[in-house]
């Protein structure tokens, strides 16, 4: 990824980037990729340039690719297929980066110095997959559903590091369309170039730092796309590429 341009502050008065102060820019070669590179941007306010944060890092994709998500960037065309539940396809897109998650307790140190809102990782914490239920691409405490409506979810507190730390992408949500994708996060990866069920994933280390540098005051936005979308499709980000 060319890190070396600035993203215009103008213009695109209408584009979903417009309110937003950090960006998460991932950059795929193509539909099919199952790794791609993440770059941090930034800017002082919606009225200055961005500019580039840190290197860009490799991330894994979904086993599949890319598909169509569900976010901020409203109707595409083209024949780009569209997230569906259980397609092993990462989102593309726009979405907001709405909150973290991870095993610290709340008033660790680690926790306490966060910027968006924090959940820690419990056995009672689970994240329901199934497009039956009404708590649907939801993160829920099910000691606080008296009963259960879902076959299925992911375990939150997992006995491997993938969930030690990591921020809940708002793809299918707030009002998630049954079946077309839930559970969507930016999370620790199993190792360099192993894909994901349909998450974006990186090392504990970067995945740390990232979720450390996320400030919900910056509305805070993941940019996920192939490298052709940039300049072609309709969101309105098409100076985001050099």
């Amino acid at each position: 990824m060319d890190t070396s341009f600035r993203i215009s502050s103008t213009a695109h008065p209408d584009s979903p980037l417009a309110a937003s102060c950090q960006l998460l820019v991932v950059e795929a070669d193509d539909w099919a990729s199952t790794t791609a590179e993440l770059q941090r941007f930034a800017r002082e306010s919606i009225d200055s340039d961005w500019q580039a944060v840190g290197k860009a890092i490799p991330v894994s994709l979904g086993r599949s690719g890319l598909a169509w998500g569900i976010g901020l960037h409203g109707e595409t065309g083209g024949a780009a297929p569209r997230k569906r539940e259980g397609d092993g396809c990462a989102p593309a897109g726009i979405f907001a980066i709405t909150e973290l998650f991870g095993t610290a307790p709340p008033n660790s140190d680690f926790a306490s110095h966060l910027h968006l809102p924090y959940r820690q990782a419990t056995p009672d914490i689970v994240a329901v997959d199934d497009p039956a239920s009404a708590h649907y691409n939801r993160i829920i405490d099910r000691r606080q559903v008296p009963a259960p409506d879902w076959q299925s979810h992911e375990e939150m507190l997992r006995d491997d590091e993938r969930y030690v730390v990591g921020a809940f992408i708002a793809h299918n949500s707030p009002q998630p369309v049954p079946g077309a994708g839930s559970c969507i996060f930016l999370h620790v990866w199993q190792a360099p170039g192993v894909p994901t069920a349909g998450c974006t994933a990186g090392s504990l280390d970067e995945i740390r730092e990232i979720c450390q540098w996320l400030d919900g005051a910056a509305a805070p936005l993941l940019v996920q796309l192939p490298r052709s979308e940039f300049a072609r499709c309709g969101i309105a980000i098409a100076d985001i590429i050099s």
